[in-house]
């Protein structure tokens, strides 16, 4: 589906533009929120189109915002670890399959 493409680019750009700077502490933080804005237009350019294709597709704004969140943890749990080198532990799954209720829910007739 083309909404569920585009919602993963442009959460690949959003979490490079919120995130990707963590690993560079010592660039002044003015440079930083250019770079940042400059990655961000491109997310914005994905997932505008997202919504409308997903919106006239028959979603509502909640199933939406609530699909476009589970999609931003993934994103964000595969950057966190192979980007940010953190530790992915158990109780993140647990967070991980809680949200995926809320997406159960959001899509149940």
């Amino acid at each position: 589906m083309k909404t569920i493409a585009l919602l993963l680019l442009s959460n690949i750009f959003m979490t490079f533009a919120w995130y990707g700077h963590l690993r560079y502490q010592g660039f002044p933080l003015w440079k930083t929120i250019v770079v940042s804005w400059g990655i961000a237009f491109f997310e914005y350019c994905l997932m505008i189109p997202a919504n409308r294709l997903g919106f006239a597709a028959g979603w509502n704004g909640f199933q939406l915002k609530i699909t476009q969140e589970i999609i931003t943890l993934i994103i964000f749990a595969f950057f966190a670890t192979l980007y940010l080198k953190e530790p992915f532990e158990t109780k993140y799954i647990i967070s991980f399959f809680c949200i995926l209720g809320a997406v159960y829910f959001a899509f149940k007739k």
